[in-house]
């Protein structure tokens, strides 16, 4: 057997069929009825691997850490491989000047020196500091870091990564936002809206200034909203914006997740797992984001003490159950809203699952009122 080569077999994620294909060089380069022949793995299915553009760390580790090095950055991308994630959009989260230069820088450096964690991280999200002070719309983000937009500092954020922020969620009713957000759509920085109180007009506003997606649609909100005119249901109804939800079974409940489903469609949805720097960690009570944060055995994140989540515990894949346990979208849609339709969003290279396609994929077993489960996570043509 060529050593060059990996083998797969398993049922295409869109069309049901059983399928084998060939990758080598990180390209596939065979794809075809499945045969009799020896394969390297198989599984119950396989797709493009998933793509999340919004995880703030996990394991303990931060991508906001004042001390976060080289060696925390590769523990995220390998543990995020194991759920099926071949890349993603790290997320940094309001906090100062110097903790954000750091971040950037660091994760800048890791990325130039590192192949592998450049094809990891093709960009950076900044979520905040530019965001609603308020209660509720502010969320778990530290309230003595909130401020409002100043492009000086964006570019000093922007010149220590590198150019890779690609993605910014902030709140357009701040002093400044609206030309704030033309001049990162001009400069090809997608922009989105959350954490914010903003008026239905000022909604309208942001949009036309260039806004394109709404981050966590239904979360970073006021507990209680006036139940005709508010910046949910005006996000919600504007089919100029895409939305990000967070399908972990906590962030929100089913009928709400049907609802956003239904109006916005498979087309203009983003699945995010949202997974904080406590995902994957044992329930109990935690230091992080200059505040106590509480795992709760049912695996939600609290502000202790509040209704506040701050992040997920679960991964992009969990999202992928929960919302395949809803029966609300198909295998496919669900599988697309978490990698085709975020590439498409920021201006990523497409990766159907078809030949000359990038060979990264993932093998997974599931059926209908069955556990999702990833068999194999395959990048760049290697498992």
């Amino acid at each position: 057997m060529d050593t060059n080569l990996l083998r797969l077999r398993a049922r295409h994620y869109a069309t049901g069929q059983r399928v084998d294909l060939v990758c080598e060089q990180g390209r596939i380069v065979r794809l075809d009825s499945a045969g009799e022949s020896s394969v390297d793995i198989e599984a119950g299915w396989v797709a493009p691997a998933l793509f999340d553009l919004q995880i703030n760390g996990c394991a303990g580790i931060s991508f906001n850490a004042p001390h976060l090095s080289v060696d925390d950055i590769r523990r995220v991308v390998a543990v995020c491989r194991r759920h099926g994630i071949a890349a993603f959009y790290p997320t940094l989260i309001t906090h100062s000047r110097e903790a954000l230069l750091h971040s950037f820088a660091t994760i800048h450096r890791a990325c130039t020196a590192d192949a592998d964690l450049a094809r990891a991280v093709p960009g950076l999200h900044l979520e905040g500091p530019y965001i609603s002070a308020e209660e509720g719309p502010r969320g778990a983000h530290p309230p003595g870091h909130v401020r409002p937009p100043d492009w000086d500092e964006f570019r000093r954020f922007q010149d220590a990564a590198g150019g890779r922020i690609r993605l910014v969620t902030l709140a357009p009713e701040l002093d400044g936002a609206l030309p704030f957000i033309e001049k990162l759509t001009a400069s090809g920085v997608v922009v989105a809206l959350g954490h914010t109180a903003a008026p239905s007009a000022c909604i309208r506003a942001a949009i036309a200034a260039g806004a394109r997606l709404s981050t966590h649609l239904g979360n970073g909100m006021h507990a209680l909203l006036p139940r005709h005119d508010n910046y949910f249901w005006e996000q919600l109804a504007t089919d100029e914006l895409w939305a990000s939800i967070i399908s972990d079974g906590h962030h929100l409940p089913p009928a709400l997740l049907r609802c956003i489903l239904r109006v916005k469609t498979p087309a203009r949805t983003v699945l995010t797992c949202d997974a904080s720097s406590l995902a994957g960690l044992p329930p109990g009570r935690y230091r992080e984001w200059d505040q106590e944060l509480e795992v709760l055995p049912t695996g939600r994140i609290l502000v202790p003490g509040t209704s506040f989540l701050a992040g997920s515990s679960v991964f992009t894949d969990a999202c992928i159950a929960h919302l395949l346990s809803l029966g609300e979208v198909s295998l496919a849609d669900a599988l697309d809203m978490a990698g085709a339709r975020p590439r498409q969003l920021l201006g990523l290279e497409p990766q159907p699952l078809q030949v000359g396609a990038a060979a990264d994929l993932i093998l997974f077993d599931w059926q209908p009122g069955e556990a999702f489960r990833i068999v194999a996570t395959i990048i760049a043509g290697r498992s």
